[in-house]
């Protein structure tokens, strides 16, 4: 496994414009600036926090690991770990890592040359939960197993280990040094989380000893039961915790999935769970039915709901078939209509539940980007690329989805860091921003013209889909994807299906029999469509005129022709003259029209993301760019598509980092030629890199200058807004359902949690009440 491995995962100049210089935004007095949306957690005082109490909070799935090293691991086992297990750097919320003063009186580099050495002092109350001491042996022995020199351990990520010479002992035991055999700047990302030498000891115990148990922690909680079957992992106050102690009894992390939260918490099984636009937009109309700021739907009927979409009608046939004569459909009416009052009942009972909670809102440590498949196609073409980005509009697409939300519609300007961390700039300068026109002479200056020859079969795509495939190995069916298939440009009708391309011409005006009257099966706007349409319907319509002045001719007695004496006969006529096809208004080149596979997500909870894609696929329109979307199912998207090379636009997030020279390296490495001719690409699913990127990368990781580290950085994303493999659109946003009364819990935005502090408001006194 490669040693750039990003650590964890859960992100040139062109013919026609010059290459601004790449230099990086300087560093102010505040590096990074704010964070473009504060945490939203409901900030209390301990004092004001009662002692006690248990506090369920959701998470997508239980763990199959607790070890955060292994390659199973998921945001539960992070959320696992930050609360069990010492955590020696954690994030601000600015995004900024900073000593826990709980494991760390201070850590710093205390020599440069002839090599780097750190040196940690720990606190000296930090022990384990069997009584131990923290100390060197347990930074000795999880440098063992991380540093990618034992093969028996099953690790996924080896980055900044691997560049470590020796661990010893300070000159007491609350010491520890570390030296390193090469600079590394990101030396503050080691050994959080650090496990105890009898989890990272011996292969065995570090590849299965830490999967479903952790015997031994040290945090403000320890673990509990992990119960499969209700789907619950219990985290317990600490008795040996040196800290101020957890104000919680228990945590207990409920599996829930998010199209079901709405209704756990509306049933008390769930206390805090962050929750998808459909589920904040329920509390949100529950607060306002609450408030009667909603009226009733027509005829009385809920506004909202399973009973918002039954009108009047709907309704009296629903009764006459219920009570008609019609023994069996009543029946099944009557089941139906049962079926559907209870629906309405138990959606009724939810909001009055729901209308207590609150909506807590920030951005999440993760940006939004379109990425571009830049292997093959047209895509492979950095101007191609470079003219799709300035033909998008970031800042409309960031207020399609954050606007709404009453959160900032800022588009990012970073590949690397988001606002508020230290390494941020906006950099985007060095592609440029929306411009119809430099977009337009990008791609002209790349062969790409309006109205050029269409030599293709009909069909045929632009791009690597043009290739052969074998249909055996593409699934089909509902949920695969290949249901999800529509393309950009062609009108809907009323049900959804291809709007009929002669639904428009009046009903004297007749094709001949034959005549297709169906959309273009060539990816094509509506003027190509109609070009094609015209010349198939002079086609027909010469067909028809010689087929009358034939059937004429026999009608006079023209004796008919001697087949059999060639030299009377006539000579054939020449074969009708076939239409040229053109791409009309949109782009072609070398006898191919210009489509790109939009490749997007079908499952519950993309809804936003395919608005994005919409609305760029139609200023894509506008430079002459086509854009075939295709829908897949969640579970293959990323595998199948965005991994696999299987696009050539796609829309994906990463996960922000405070390592960026480490942790975005393998995201825009420059993919590397394997031994049997495959690309080895890491991370770097759009295929795009460039050994300059590289080597500020390699730079950056080895420069102890953190100022100057943070700015080699800079350089490195002005290079890769440059190569245009990937464009950042905007910081996703946190949504959070909060019970009332929960203290310092919510959207923590690019803050890590401080576990020890949630809990639940003491009831106020006589005294606060007079305030």
């Amino acid at each position: 496994m490669s040693q750039r491995r990003r650590r964890s995962l859960a992100l040139l100049t062109s013919g026609v414009l010059a290459l601004p210089l790449l230099t990086g935004c300087g560093a102010g007095d505040d590096e990074g600036g704010q964070a473009a949306a504060g945490q939203d957690i409901a900030t209390t005082t301990r004092d004001k926090v009662a002692d006690g109490g248990v506090l369920r909070w959701a998470v997508d799935a239980l763990p199959d690991t607790l070890n955060t090293f292994q390659a199973d691991a998921d945001a539960t086992t992070n959320r696992i770990a930050g609360a069990v297990l010492p955590q020696l750097f954690v994030l601000d919320a600015k995004g900024r890592p900073v000593v826990n003063p709980d494991y760390l009186e201070k850590a710093e580099v205390i020599e440069r040359e002839p090599k780097q050495v750190v040196q940690y002092k720990l606190n000296q109350k930090a022990v384990w939960s069997d009584g131990r001491e923290i100390g060197a042996a347990d930074f000795v022995a999880q440098w063992r197993a991380l540093n990618g020199k034992d093969s028996a351990y099953w690790t996924a990520r080896n980055a900044g280990y691997d560049r470590i010479e020796k661990i010893e002992k300070g000159k007491t035991d609350l010491e520890v040094r570390v030296t390193f055999n090469k600079p590394y700047a990101d030396w503050r990302s080691l050994f959080t989380p650090l496990y105890p030498k009898q989890v990272t000891g011996t292969p065995d115990a570090f590849n299965e000893g830490a999967r479903g148990a952790l015997k031994i922690t040290a945090g403000p909680f320890g673990l509990g039961a992990i119960d499969k079957k209700t789907g619950t992992a219990a985290l317990t106050r600490n008795a040996r915790w040196w800290g101020r102690p957890a104000k919680l009894d228990t945590l207990v992390l409920t599996a829930v999935p998010r199209a079901e939260r709405p209704a756990a918490l509306a049933a008390g099984r769930l206390d805090l769970a962050e929750i998808d636009r459909a589920g904040a937009d329920r509390i949100a109309l529950a607060r306002r039915d609450a408030a009667g700021k909603n009226g009733p739907g027509a005829g009385g009927a809920p506004a909202h709901g399973p009973g918002a979409a039954l009108t009047p009608a709907d309704a009296t046939l629903s009764w006459a078939t219920a009570f008609g004569v019609d023994e069996e459909k009543a029946a099944a009416e009557t089941e139906s209509r049962q079926k559907h009052l209870d629906s309405v009942k138990r959606y009724a009972e939810e909001q009055t539940a729901l209308k207590a909670f609150t909506v807590r809102k920030s951005l999440e440590p993760a940006y939004t980007q379109l990425a571009m498949n830049g292997a093959s196609g047209p895509l492979a073409d950095e101007r191609v690329r470079r003219a799709v980005a300035r033909a998008l509009d970031r800042r409309a697409l960031a207020e399609v989805v954050l606007k709404p939300l009453g959160l900032p519609a800022k588009p990012v300007g970073s590949h690397l860091a988001l606002s508020g961390q230290r390494a941020y700039a906006d950099n985007s300068d060095a592609l440029g921003g929306q411009d119809t026109q430099a977009a337009q002479a990008l791609l002209a200056d790349a062969g790409w013209r309006k109205g050029g020859k269409i030599t293709e079969p009909a069909g045929a795509k632009a791009g690597p889909e043009s290739e052969q495939q074998d249909d055996s190995k593409t699934p089909s069916g509902p949920g695969t994807g290949n249901d999800g298939l529509y393309i950009v440009g062609q009108d809907d009708g009323a049900n959804g299906d291809p709007r009929s391309a002669t639904e428009d011409r009046a009903e004297s005006d007749t094709a001949p029999e034959g005549t297709q009257d169906g959309p273009s099966p060539v990816l094509a706007p509506a003027p190509f469509g109609a070009q094609q349409e015209a010349s198939l319907l002079a086609q027909a319509a010469r067909v028809a005129r010689a087929a009358r002045a034939e059937s004429t001719d026999d009608a006079k007695g023209v004796p008919a022709r001697d087949e059999a004496d060639p030299a009377k006969a006539s000579p054939a006529p020449a074969p009708a003259k076939q239409p040229v096809r053109t791409s009309g208004g949109m782009l072609a080149k070398d006898g191919k029209a210009l489509s790109l596979r939009f490749v997007l997500p079908a499952g519950p909870g993309s809804e936003s993301l395919r608005t994005v894609g919409e609305r760029i696929a139609g200023m894509l329109r506008k430079v002459g760019v086509n854009t075939e979307t295709i829908k897949v199912a969640d579970d293959s998207f990323f595998k199948d598509h965005i991994a696999s090379g299987q696009y050539d636009l796609a829309l994906y997030s990463w996960p922000a980092t405070a390592y960026p020279a480490t942790d975005a390296r393998p995201i825009f490495a420059k993919p590397e030629p394997a031994a049997d001719g495959s690309l080895l690409v890491e991370q770097n699913y759009t295929r795009v890199g460039t050994d300059h990127i590289d080597q500020l990368f390699d730079q950056a990781v080895a420069e102890l200058d953190e100022e100057q580290s943070r700015e080699l950085m800079r350089k490195a994303d002005a290079r890769i807004w440059a190569a245009a493999g990937s464009i950042p659109l905007f910081q996703r946003p946190e949504l959070v359902a909060v019970k009332p009364g929960l203290a310092n819990a919510g959207a923590f935005g690019l803050g890590a949690p401080r576990y020890q502090d949630i809990g639940w408001k003491k009831a106020p006194t006589a005294k606060d009440k007079k305030k």
